[in-house]
């Protein structure tokens, strides 16, 4: 089952550097629509090649720090070993070779939203029509102003971006002692993926009952229960982990001693061999830059029907930092972006846009190396209250199952497709 899941997703995932237009100048063409894109996520990078796709007329303009895209979805299943970071690696060849996308490496220092322009690092100004962000999530310091970062990137990972610090977990589990404790904590919802810490803790016990059977998990979680799948991590835990994980609800971190990797939590103290901290999130820097952050200090308020700002015009928000009772998932941020991909289409031509868009959402998550479950839910416009209603169907499985496992794959492999190819 193992090869046969690998030989199924497998794909050409090696990471190329990005295509520089270095011709991308100041000034725009007159005659042309100039979409400007930043961040190639999930989110960023449908929008980009589904505006091409749909309206090959405008003119798109990604801008993405990073030389290649990584997968946060199965993510997790490097920490036990299911998968590689190569896996979930993926470069934007295609966006630029078969949709035209013009495609910049590059860092946002400024957003000139009066004069509708974007700062890069190397001081180049690229001009827009329409700005669509898609940032991410950034975290929380605050209340935890001991992870700097040298510490987070070396110690104490929140591995809450799949990348290097997803690896340095998975060699920090390999390294631990026998008997060794493992602490994870989770933050107050909302947070990326609200499925993904339990996720996490699953694939965290697995590798510990086939590696170091004696080690422990324990979980601090700052909510007051399981916040997704609850019947699904719950029914697994007992079943599978009992002797390995320890869950702590309403427990979150008040102080971290990160050289002898003791954390203070609300009831508690415990020190670990391996400390795992997913601090709380937040729209990424540069919705701040662009002044679109208008909710809780943390989120982007949108028009559903088109993801513009409902705190600057001409700006729209799309991912995992819009402000809604949606979960802040993959496949949120690539139907959300198609969504604003045809308002801005509609936008720019002069047309009317969908009045009430709909879509739906399915998430996955792995109980070990090849079981699953999922939970999905149908979304429509209400414009009686101006947000996302949760329509009839969808649901939910309360115990993984292999088939769910290989659909699982299906569902990243069609996603990725999707988004990238």
């Amino acid at each position: 089952m193992q090869e046969k899941r690998r030989a199924f997703i497998k794909t050409t995932v090696l990471a190329s550097s990005l295509a520089i237009f270095s011709g991308i100048a100041t000034a725009k063409n007159k005659q042309q629509r100039r979409v400007v894109i930043i961040g190639g996520g999930f989110a960023g990078a449908t929008t980009a090649k589904y505006i091409r796709m749909w309206s090959p007329d405008l003119e798109v303009i990604l801008i993405e720090k990073k030389t290649a895209f990584v997968s946060c979805p199965q993510s997790n299943l490097v920490l036990s070993g299911h998968r590689t970071l190569q896996q979930l690696t993926f470069d934007y060849h295609a966006l630029s070779s078969h949709y035209g996308v013009k495609m910049i490496q590059a860092t946002v220092n400024a957003v000139d939203v009066d004069n509708k322009n974007v700062r890069l690092d190397d001081g180049t100004v690229v001009q827009y029509d329409r700005l669509i962000v898609a940032p991410g999530v950034d975290f929380i310091y605050d209340q935890l102003s001991m992870l700097t970062p040298e510490i987070v990137e070396t110690k104490i990972p929140h591995a809450w971006k799949a990348g290097p610090q997803t690896q340095l977990l998975h060699e920090q589990l390999k390294a631990m002692p026998k008997g060794g404790k493992v602490v994870m904590t989770i933050p107050q919802a909302p947070f990326r993926c609200p499925p993904g810490p339990y996720e996490r803790a699953c694939q965290i016990a697995l590798f510990l009952k086939q590696h170091n059977p004696t080690a422990k998990l324990i979980i601090l979680d700052a909510n007051g229960d399981i916040v997704s799948k609850k019947a699904l991590f719950k029914g697994v835990w007992d079943d599978l982990y009992a002797d390995i994980i320890e869950y702590q609800p309403s427990n979150g971190v008040e102080n971290i001693d990160v050289d002898t990797l003791t954390i203070e939590s609300v009831f508690d103290s415990v020190q670990a061999d391996v400390l795992n901290v997913i601090p709380p999130q937040r729209a990424g820097k540069v919705a701040e830059l662009a002044g679109v952050i208008n909710v809780d200090k943390r989120w982007c308020e949108v028009d559903f029907r088109t993801y513009e700002s409902t705190a600057v015009k001409d700006v729209h928000v799309i991912g995992d930092a819009v402000a809604s009772t949606l979960p802040k998932s993959g496949h949120i941020a690539n139907v959300q972006a198609k969504v604003c991909a045809a308002a801005v289409i509609a936008l720019l031509h002069e047309q009317e846009v969908e009045p009430e868009p709909v879509f739906g959402n399915t998430c996955y998550s792995f109980t070990d190396g090849e079981k699953a479950g999922h939970v999905a839910a149908v979304f429509r416009y209400d414009p009686k209250t101006e947000k996302m209603a949760v329509m009839p169907g969808g649901g939910i499985t309360a115990v993984p199952t292999l088939l769910e496992g290989e659909f699982a794959d299906a569902w990243a492999h069609n996603i990725w497709s999707d988004i990238l190819r």
